[in-house]
């Protein structure tokens, strides 16, 4: 299916995510996804918490789903259905039933399920989670049953009817449960399937954990009849306020709207179109307060129709490039970074980070590194993280996982990466620390990867006229005059604002340490660049002072002493963001003594122990950014 544009659509030329989705061809299929409201705003809404207890059950087999000879599972295997089965079988004692949710083991959710018992630990494939909520009279205007995030596939089904479903575990949904409430108790039932294939994004080979299951908050939503689906602020690069708003709902078009910002006393009205959208400008006022790093200033900003507001504390800024440069608010900078994955400090992660813990790693990043700038890799990080990048002044790096080798081939690849880069942006749109939009992680070069690659940069561009475009790409690595040159030619730079380009020299080559510093670097596109990842393994607390093997906390101290003496003479590079802030796990790091599961490229352990080269960096950064 392709997807289908217009003026109109999603604030200023998008993606109408609502049409993107295929139904499902049968009750049983995981396969058949949808989309529901775009629900900007869901966590301010009123509404019912559904994060907390649940009961879960493991279906290895998707007996849940369908029966072994191919059918519809039969009614002793329905996870979903709305009842009670121990009454059932007292009122029926030749029924069978080899499930029963309500006496199901429980965990709290949000959480990777590998956290909710040890023999969960590998598990990939289908779970299924349930519980009760109380509805209190009836429903006035609509409910949907929002999600944050769950990986990978879901349905949703609310006492017993599927109303919707999502493919993709980083980025939100809502599926509209309108008509299936009920005053008094309720049920809904999730399955989650975290199986990835060839057709996945990301696909089914990677370096990080998979963490299947309910990883972000989740929460029935409530809204007017009509209600604002969509809502987005900006500062344009000449200078003017921007706002834009779709409204979702039987009356659309034509009605009254407005945007307002309190504190500098701006007030601007209008009427939806035909289609429910709306966008007008104004120019900025003098007093206006620039967000940065320095000075992360937000402003309450209003959208209103009459049936329905929403607020949202938004930053304006400007970010654009000039030959070589990145600028902010018309001023070069220079990105010192460092890269993330979601994952919380500990011995034990479940990808549950609450607010506590994601300030955590961003404050480490931002007060002891000296950072002004992360990379979320390599697919968005949850609402929470990027929220407080916004507050306390770090510039984002936003990425979908398009990640290493997927099917450039499929049609239905491409519809899901477009659909993911679009909830991505409309998501985060109201966030002045993203300044960059990632459509993918180092992608080898063919035919159908470019044509892929530069839909994905068309649609972003169409989404958002504000940001600029990055990805990470590979480089060609040959020798002039005796010395080793790598070469920017992937044909995908020629469509990027940023290019973006891992380094691995020295780690994953046997290149001695100290000749990293001659190493030649060439680009004949005249656009800034930003190594987007450069690292090396070190186990903490593993010294090797006199033979420097790698592993050591040394080898991986001189590492970055050597790769950053060879950035400084890179005259078109423009940022750094070395790969890792944390250890993070990882199947495919299996050595048994330095690695166990996790990748070990973090100037911090999983516990937070700093090694050598955290000093090194930080020391790095601390020079830059005072002049």
């Amino acid at each position: 299916m392709r997807l289908r544009f217009s003026r109109r659509e999603c604030l200023a030329g998008g993606v109408a995510l609502a049409a993107l989705g295929t139904e499902a061809t049968a009750e049983s299929s995981l396969h058949g996804i949808d989309n529901g409201a775009t629900l900007i705003g869901a966590r301010d809404r009123a509404g019912i918490e559904l994060s907390g207890d649940w009961a879960y059950s493991v279906d290895p087999y998707r007996d849940g789903l369908n029966g072994f000879h191919g059918a519809s599972a039969g009614l002793g295997h329905r996870r979903f259905d709305d009842i009670d089965v121990d009454a059932y079988t007292q009122a029926h004692p030749n029924a069978l039933f080899e499930y029963d949710m309500a006496r199901a083991a429980r965990a709290r959710l949000p959480s990777a399920w590998m956290g909710h018992a040890p023999e969960l630990r590998r598990y990939v494939g289908l779970m299924w989670y349930q519980r009760t909520f109380t509805v209190e009279g009836p429903v006035r205007g609509r409910a949907f049953i929002h999600v944050e995030g769950a990986n990978y596939r879901t349905v949703v089904y609310v006492n017993g009817a599927r109303v919707g479903g999502h493919e993709g575990g980083f980025t939100p949904f809502a599926c509209e449960a309108t008509t299936h409430l009920r005053t008094g108790e309720n049920q809904i039932t999730l399955a989650v399937d975290s199986e990835p294939s060839p057709e996945t994004i990301p696909p089914p080979v990677t370096d990080w954990e998979n963490y299947g299951g309910v990883t972000r908050p989740l929460r029935v939503v409530l809204t007017p009849e009509t209600f604002i689906d969509d809502a987005w602020a900006r500062l344009t690069r000449d200078g003017a306020l921007a706002f834009s708003m779709r409204l979702n709902g039987p009356r659309v078009r034509g009605r009254r709207v407005r945007a307002r910002i309190p504190a500098l006393g701006v007030t601007v009205r209008g009427r939806t179109g035909e289609d429910g959208c709306w966008h007008a400008e104004t120019p900025a006022p003098p007093e206006l307060r620039r967000w940065s790093p320095q000075s992360p200033t937000l402003y309450q900003v209003v959208f209103e129709t009459t049936d329905d507001a929403l607020s949202d504390r938004v930053g304006f800024r400007t970010v654009e490039t000039r030959g070589e440069d990145i600028l902010l608010n018309g001023e070069p900078i220079f990105l010192r970074g460092i890269c993330l994955h979601e994952e919380e400090i500990g011995e034990a992660p479940v990808r549950n980070m609450t607010p506590e813990a994601a300030e955590r790693l961003l404050r480490i990043a931002k007060d002891d590194l000296h950072c002004n700038f992360v990379r979320l890799a390599h697919y968005p990080h949850t609402e929470t993280t990027v929220r407080l990048a916004d507050e306390i002044g770090l510039m984002v790096w936003s990425e979908i996982p398009v990640y290493w080798r997927i099917d450039w081939e499929s049609a239905e690849t491409l519809t899901t990466a477009r659909r993911m880069l679009a909830e991505n942006i409309q998501r985060d749109r109201n966030r002045a620390a993203i300044i960059l939009w990632s459509v993918g992680n180092e992608t080898p070069l063919s035919e159908a990867r470019n044509s892929f690659m530069q839909t994905l940069v068309a649609d972003a561009r169409r989404l958002d006229d504000s940001r600029l475009i990055t990805a990470a790409l590979l480089t060609n690595r040959t020798e002039e005059h005796g010395r080793p040159l790598i070469t920017i030619d992937d044909p995908l730079a020629q469509s990027l604002d940023v290019l973006g380009v891992n380094t691995y020299n020295g780690w994953y080559s046997d290149d001695a340490l100290s000749a990293l510093p001659s190493i030649a670097w060439r680009s004949r596109l005249g656009k800034p660049m930003v190594f987007s990842e450069f690292g090396a393994d070190a186990l903490a607390g593993f010294h090797d002072p006199d033979l420097m093997r790698k592993f050591s906390e040394e080898f991986q101290a001189d590492y970055y002493r050597q790769t950053l003496a060879m950035s400084e003479s890179i005259g078109f590079l423009r940022g750094l963001s070395p790969w890792i802030l944390k250890d993070f796990r990882s199947p495919r790091r299996q050595h048994p003594i330095y690695q166990e599961g996790w990748n070990r490229k973090g100037l911090i352990s999983q516990t937070g122990v700093r090694k050598q080269a955290f000093a090194v960096l930080s020391e790095h950064y601390r020079q830059r950014a005072n002049g």
